[in-house]
C-alpha cells in the first residue's frame, strides 16, 4: 500500500495547470481507486479553446454510483495554477525539513492523496452508505468543472467536505467570488483638439472614483466570523487607449468583489449599475456597460451542525472562515452542510514556496478517514 507522500509524489508530476486537460490526472486517481474496488464515472465537457476536461464520480464498492441523494461527498479539483518557468522543481516533489514542496502540493493535491490513501487502505467493506468522492477541473479560472456537476443535477447530497489548505482549521464558512468587465465609451479625436472628442479614460477615472467611495460604505456591513469583515472590492486591471496623441474611445476594467455571508452576490453589480445611471443622467456623453463574468455568493454553515462539531472535535481546532473563494459557495446552497478543509497554507499556494508539512497529511488521513467512515 503507498502512503499517502507516495502518493502526493505521484500527483505533484502529474501537470496539471488549468489551460491542460486534466485526464492524466484522472486516470491515475481511477486506477488507484479501481484497485480499491471503487466505481467510476467521467462526466467531461469540453472547455472555450477545444481542451477536453473530466469531473468524475466515485462510489464505495456495492454502491450504485447513479443515486442522485447521497449523505456525504469528499470533493476536490484536480487543476493547478501554472507555475512560472524559474520554478525547476515544480513538477519534481521534494522532501525538505518536514515539508513536501511541489507544484499543487497543498493546492490542493495534498488533498486528493489523503483520500487515495485512506479508500486504499480501508477494508471494501468498511464504508457507509451514500459516500461519495468527486473530482472536479477548472476550479482555479471559476469554478467551472463544479458549475458543469451543478448543471448536470448528478448529486444532492446532505454534507460535503471541500478541500483546500486550511491548516487543518474546519472552514464553515467564506466569502463569495464575483468578477465583472466594464466597458466605458468614449469618442476618438486628435489629442491636439480634445474638445472633438469624449475621454473614455477620463470617464472611467470618474466611475472608478465613485465605486472607491461606495466600497467605503461596504464597510459599514460586517460579518463579525470573517476578516476583513465586510466585503470587499477590487479593480485590478484598466486598459484604455491606442495611443498618446488619442482621445481614448474606450477604456475596460475589471471589478472584483467578494461578498460576505448572507448579502446578495448582485448587491455590487446592482449598485454599480446605479452609478453608471448616476452619472450618465449628469453628463449624457457618459455610457458604459457591464458585462457579468462570474457571480458566486458566500456561504456558512451553522456552528452547531454535526459535521461542524464533528470536524471540530477530531480535529481539536475551532472552525474558521476562508478569505478565498472555493466551490463551497456553489454547493452550499444545496447540500445542508458544507465545510472546507485539508492540509496546507493557502498562503504558500500559487507560489514556487508551495508546499505542505507531512505532520499535516497525516493527520489529515486520520481526520479525514473517521469522518468518512462515521458521518
Amino acid at each position: 500500500m503507498k502512503t499517502v507522500v507516495e502518493f502526493l509524489s505521484d500527483l505533484v508530476r502529474i501537470p496539471s495547470p488549468s489551460a491542460d486537460s486534466n485526464r492524466a490526472l484522472i486516470q491515475y486517481a481511477i486506477q488507484a481507486l479501481y484497485s480499491a474496488g471503487w466505481t467510476t464515472r467521467e462526466l467531461p465537457y469540453t472547455d472555450p479553446v477545444g481542451v477536453e476536461k473530466i469531473n468524475l464520480l466515485a462510489a464505495p464498492p456495492g454502491q450504485d454510483l447513479a443515486a442522485r441523494d447521497v449523505d456525504l461527498v469528499c470533493m476536490c479539483h484536480t487543476d493547478t495554477v501554472p507555475y512560472a518557468a524559474d520554478w525547476p522543481d515544480a513538477l519534481n516533489p521534494t522532501l525538505r525539513d518536514g515539508n513536501l514542496h511541489g507544484c499543487g502540493a497543498c493546492d490542493v493535491k495534498a488533498v486528493l492523496a489523503c483520500l487515495l490513501t485512506i479508500i486504499s487502505n480501508s477494508p471494501v467493506n468498511s464504508w457507509p452508505a451514500g459516500l461519495r468522492l468527486v473530482l472536479t477541473a477548472d476550479e482555479e479560472i471559476g469554478c467551472i468543472g463544479a458549475s458543469h456537476l451543478i448543471a448536470a443535477d448528478v448529486l444532492r447530497p446532505r454534507r460535503m467536505i471541500i478541500g483546500e489548505p486550511t491548516l487543518l482549521q474546519p472552514a464553515r464558512a467564506g466569502k463569495g467570488y464575483c468578477l465583472a468587465e466594464i466597458t466605458v465609451h468614449g469618442k476618438e479625436a486628435h489629442s491636439a483638439h480634445p474638445q472633438q472628442g469624449v475621454s473614455a479614460i477620463y470617464q472611467a477615472a470618474r466611475l472608478i472614483a465613485a465605486i472607491e467611495q461606495f466600497a467605503q460604505q461596504l464597510a459599514a456591513a460586517t460579518h463579525p466570523f470573517l476578516d476583513p469583515a465586510f466585503t470587499t472590492i477590487n479593480i485590478g486591471t484598466v486598459v484604455g487607449g491606442t495611443a498618446k496623441n488619442i482621445v481614448p474611445g474606450q477604456c475596460r476594467f475589471q471589478l472584483e468583489w467578494r461578498p460576505i455571508p448572507g448579502e446578495p452576490a448582485s448587491h455590487v453589480l446592482d449598485a454599480v449599475a446605479e452609478i453608471i445611471d448616476r452619472l450618465h443622467c449628469a453628463d449624457p456623453t457618459f455610457r458604459a456597460e457591464i458585462q457579468l463574468r462570474r457571480q458566486q455568493a458566500g456561504f456558512e454553515t451553522p456552528a452547531d451542525a454535526p459535521l461542524v462539531r464533528a470536524a471540530e472535535s477530531l480535529t481539536g481546532r475551532t472552525a474558521t472562515s476562508i478569505p478565498f473563494g472555493s466551490e463551497a459557495s456553489l454547493f452550499a446552497p444545496i447540500a445542508e452542510e458544507v465545510i472546507v478543509f485539508g492540509p496546507g497554507d493557502m498562503r504558500t499556494a500559487h507560489s514556487s514556496r508551495e508546499r505542505v508539512p507531512v505532520a499535516q497529511l497525516d493527520e489529515a488521513v486520520a481526520c479525514l478517514a473517521s469522518l468518512m467512515h462515521t458521518m
